[in-house]
């Protein structure tokens, strides 16, 4: 029998960030790197980054919840990004950055809310979370070279400066949950 694994959306600036971290949890057996959340049909990296098309960069999870729970994967996406920020992730600025959660059903939507609850109660930030939760429309896959950017070009310049930390910090904060096979 198959397990039954499940899929999680989520834009929290530039999805090379998103992917790189999220990549490396116990339980995600894939990352895709695409765009949602706008109007234009089939839209290219070129039309996103017009911030004109509406659609937000994010990265799909495939993961299995019985090593790593939903919860589990958002308060990890959470560490990477700054969700107080509206339309921008430090230097990226524009919708296509925003900070949001593309819910695949009504659990994950309540899942996410009462998160933010808790995290709004406990002062985590000192700003309100501006995270959108919303329920996931059409996925479009990002060009082939945005898979694996950061696994394939770690030391590009951006990927030093802006991804590198991130993943770091993934392996830093959540290091029980780090694949076994890169634990070191």
């Amino acid at each position: 029998m198959d397990k039954q694994l499940q899929m999680a959306t989520l834009g929290g600036g530039c999805f090379w960030c998103v992917e790189g971290s999220l990549n490396q949890l116990n339980g995600v057996s894939s990352v895709i790197s695409g765009y949602t959340g706008g109007a234009t049909e089939n839209p290219t990296y070129k039309d996103i980054c017009t911030g004109q098309t509406g659609h937000v960069e994010v990265a799909q999870i495939t993961f299995d919840p019985d090593v790593i729970d939903y919860r589990t994967l958002l308060i990890a996406f959470f560490a990477i990004h700054d969700p107080t920020t509206l339309n921008r992730q430090g230097n990226d600025v524009g919708t296509q950055y925003r900070s949001a959660i593309f819910t695949h059903d009504a659990e994950q939507a309540e899942v996410a809310r009462k998160l933010i609850a808790d995290f709004e109660a406990n002062q985590i930030w000192d700003a309100p979370i501006v995270t959108e939760i919303v329920p996931l429309g059409k996925f479009w896959p990002a060009e082939n070279y945005h898979q694996d950017y950061f696994a394939n070009n770690p030391f590009q310049p951006y990927c030093m400066a802006v991804v590198g930390p991130k993943v770091r910090k993934i392996r830093e904060q959540f290091k029980e949950l780090i694949k076994p096979e890169l634990r070191g």
